[in-house]
């Protein structure tokens, strides 16, 4: 089953590290991203530009274009992993290691139904997900 860890924090907060301390960050994600990876469980992964570059559409009748995040709160969506794993407890695991890894904020685990078809063998995984 695919799983959607999605990544939250306080924006000011990621975006007042130094260099260094982003790059000490991201040097303890990836030993958990790489194992992942090795394992052929790790899908796409994304860092989000900060929410100034956000755009909302509100689905209304007519539609309206916003400028910024629909959502104002303390932490912000900032990024996302898609895992491959055996079930909500293997999902929350990984979540835990990437925690370990950069603490604060919280990960939200939800399942994944459906996405765009791809040829890598996750999106593969997610169609006969999907299917089941």
């Amino acid at each position: 089953m695919l799983y959607a860890i999605l990544c939250y924090h306080d924006e000011d907060v990621v975006g007042s590290w130094s260099r260094e301390q982003d790059a000490a960050v991201m040097e303890k994600l990836a030993v958990v991203q790489d194992r992942l990876v090795r394992q052929g469980r790790l899908g796409p992964v994304a860092r989000l530009l900060p929410t100034t570059a956000a755009t909302t559409l509100r689905k209304e009748n007519p539609p309206v274009v916003l400028d910024g995040p629909y959502a104002e709160t303390k932490e912000q969506l900032l990024g996302f992993y898609l895992i491959d794993c055996k079930n909500l407890d293997d999902a929350l695991g990984v979540a835990r290691e990437l925690g370990e890894a950069n603490p604060g904020g919280a990960y939200e685990i939800r399942p994944v139904g459906a996405f765009l078809p791809g040829n890598d063998e996750v999106t593969a995984k997610a169609k006969a997900s999907a299917k089941a």
